[in-house]
């Protein structure tokens, strides 16, 4: 089963999901010393600043975390995707969702999830929003291969099922992993 904490920003209030580790206890991924980090500015398809995402090697696997702020209010897919590139306005040259397991879409898919298949990020009236998801036997070197990645947010939510996207529409923002 995979193992998840999440953490999603719904203005003054933030709600806590989090996945229990054999122990009982919250997993959140234990930082590795000295583990790589790499960070994706997320940027609208004018070019304004939306947030950043960060990818930072835990024991066991990947924590992405996404803050966002100026984007619009409601639920939006939040997804890896394989190519380093962010061209505006629809951002396609990111390419499909990271998946170097040839797994379908969605962690509710049987057959699934793609290793950038992450939870729906909930934007507040506000503008702000921020999830947080450990995905286990992910590797930082995985994922800044010879062509980059990027972290996109969709217009919609994420059924977290349909492959290969989850129906979550059109990409409205976009940033590519650099290391940090």
């Amino acid at each position: 089963m995979r193992r998840m904490a999440m953490v999603a920003g719904i203005g003054v209030a933030t709600l806590v999901l989090a996945a229990c580790n054999d122990e009982g206890k919250m997993d959140t991924g234990t930082p590795v010393a000295g583990g790589a980090r790499a960070v994706a500015m997320l940027m609208s398809s004018t070019g304004t600043p939306v947030g950043r995402a960060t990818a930072t090697e835990v024991a066991g696997g990947v924590r992405f975390t996404v803050d966002a702020t100026g984007m619009p209010a409601g639920t939006h897919g939040a997804h890896v995707h394989t190519t380093g590139r962010c061209d505006a306005p629809d951002f396609t040259t990111a390419g499909g969702h990271w998946n170097p397991n040839q797994k379908k879409h969605g962690t509710m898919n049987p057959q699934g999830p793609h290793e950038g298949d992450l939870p729906n990020l909930v934007i507040a009236a506000d503008g702000r929003g921020t999830i947080g998801a450990v995905i286990p036997g992910a590797t930082l070197a995985g994922l800044m291969d010879a062509d980059g990645a990027a972290m996109v947010v969709h217009a919609g939510p994420d059924d977290l099922m349909t492959d290969p996207s989850g129906n979550s529409g059109g990409r409205i923002a976009c940033g590519v992993f650099q290391p940090a």
